[in-house]
This record gives C-alpha cells, structure tokens and sequence, in this order.
C-alpha cells in the first residue's frame, strides 16, 4: 500500500521547472510577426539608400574610415588617462587623510561642472601657451624621443595636428576620469565590509584585501557604467576637431558643408554617423562579453 501510495505521489508531483510557459496569444504574435517585417522593411530600405549613392559611398568611406582609426586611438589613449586619474582620484575619495579627499572632490565637482568644449579649449590655448612660452613643444619631444628609438618616419609631418592630439587626449583623459573616479569609488564601495574583515581574519594585509578580494569585484560592477562613459568619451572626441586634429567628425564637416546638393550633404552627415554607430556598437558588444565572462566566475 505504502509503495502504491509513493508511485502516485512520484507521478503527480510536479517540479517547478515543468510548468511550461503560456503560448503567446494571437494579437502577440501578430505583433511580433509586424515588428519583424517593419525592421526588414527599414533595414532594406537603408540599404538601398546607400546603395543610391554608392559613388559618394565608394568616395568617402575610405576617408571616414581613416578619420574613424584616429578617433579610435585618440580615445583608447584618453581612457587609459582617464582610468589613472580615476583610480587615484576614486582611492583619494577614500583616503583617511583629508586633504587628499579634498583635492579629489575638486577635481571631480569641477570637471563635472564646467562643459567639455572649454576644458579642451582651456589645455589647447591655456595649458599650450604656458608650456610654449616656457619652451616645451609636444611635436619637437616626440620627435627627438623617436629619433632615439630612430622611429621618427612615425610622426605626423604636421606639427599642430600633433599638439591638438597631445592637448586633446588630455583634456579628454582629464575629463573622463573626473567621472571615473565616482564610478570607481562606488564599485569599490558596493563591495560588502565583511568580506574586507574575513580578509583581515585570515592575516592578508590592505594591500592584499584590496587587490585579490575588494578590486575583482569592483570592476565587476563598474563594467557598464565604464563603457558608457567610453562611449561618450569617444562621442566627445569630435570636439578634437576645433584644435585642428583630423579626426571622424572632421572629415564628415569639411567633405558634407561644401557639397551644393543638399541630399549628397545629408548622406555624408549619414554615413558619418553610421561609423560612429558601429564603433560604439562594436565596443557595447565587447561590453557584454566582458561582462558576461565576469558573471560566469563569480558565478
């Protein structure tokens, strides 16, 4: 009776992960079904768009795409500035010595205070001046450097498109590590205290506790936030362009304003745009691997 009793109940029970879901109802396949369509429709119908100006598109491209490789390493120099700066300005956030604190809450209130375009007007012309009235010439130390390493044919044969590189990537890397420092101080925050005392328990040091338990776990947390922040980093590269430095968003004004047919004008502004989609799409989609390979270790 007993076993008779254990079968029913065996073939009755019914786990959690047996319930299946519920079907879509009609209307929610249609509207799933009008969704796909309309997407295929403005997909081809982009498609064709550039297909109709492919002899702007096969112009162009090209030169967009060296304007893009410049963007690109203006702004992976930036972010490895501003990842510095923001460590330490995230470790001055948390310092026990007050002054320390102090000059990272200003570094910090100020640059989030005052607009991109006049920090890097301010380093190209302010900065600039200073360091050329007393002599120090960006493009004349980089080359006399590279010509010990005796790989001076690297360097730009224009002088002032290499100083508003040198004076943006630091405007730039100043600017993105003001707000580096508040994604990093509160990764480092998030991370609970007992774990901080266990290592205390177990005889590791600051140091220790800091590197192999507290930072892992921060730059768990702060991936998104820092990607986001990439992503404007590199959007805010355009304003390179004012200190005479070729990149992406140069190339798109000095090829589309001169054009006299407005629909020529407005594809190049198109196409420009479209490379900067892709350049930030590309990095969202490194992003979530990153992210997804975290995950899956502290799993």
């Amino acid at each position: 009776m007993a076993d008779m009793y254990r079968k029913r109940a065996t073939k009755t029970s019914v786990g959690v992960g047996d319930f299946a879901e519920p079907a879509p109802r009609l209307w929610e396949r249609l509207l799933n079904y009008l969704f796909y369509i309309v997407a295929a429709l403005a997909i081809g119908g982009f498609i064709y768009y550039l297909y109709s100006f492919n002899k702007l598109l096969l112009i162009f491209a090209p030169i967009y795409l060296q304007g893009t490789l410049i963007t690109l390493i203006v702004s992976l120099l930036s972010v490895v500035l501003a990842v510095i700066l923001g460590l330490v300005g995230a470790f001055g956030r948390l310092s026990r010595f007050a002054i320390f604190r102090w000059l990272a809450i200003a570094y910090v209130e100020f640059i989030r205070g005052t607009p991109a375009y006049v920090q890097i007007l301010f380093w190209f012309n302010g900065v600039g001046y200073i360091f050329a009235s007393i002599g120090f010439d960006p493009y004349t130390t980089a080359y006399q450097f590279m010509t010990v390493l005796q790989s001076n044919s690297f360097m730009p044969d224009n002088p002032a498109f290499f100083n508003g590189m040198f004076y943006g990537i630091i405007g730039l890397g100043v600017n993105c590590g003001a707000y580096l420092t508040e994604v990093f101080r509160t990764g480092i925050e998030s991370v609970e205290k007992g774990q901080s005392e266990a290592g205390f328990s177990l005889g590791l040091t600051s140091r220790q506790i800091m590197r192999r338990i507290v930072l892992p776990q921060a730059i768990r947390i702060t991936i998104p936030p820092f990607t986001n922040y990439f992503i404007t980093l590199i959007q805010d590269s355009s304003l390179l362009s004012l200190i005479s430095v070729i990149e992406l968003e140069h190339q798109i004004y000095a090829f589309a304003l001169p054009q006299v047919d407005p629909n020529n004008k407005l594809f190049l502004f198109i196409l420009g745009g479209l490379f900067y989609l892709i350049l930030c799409y590309l990095l969202s989609l490194l992003a979530r691997y990153f992210e997804a390979r975290f995950a899956v270790a502290y799993d």
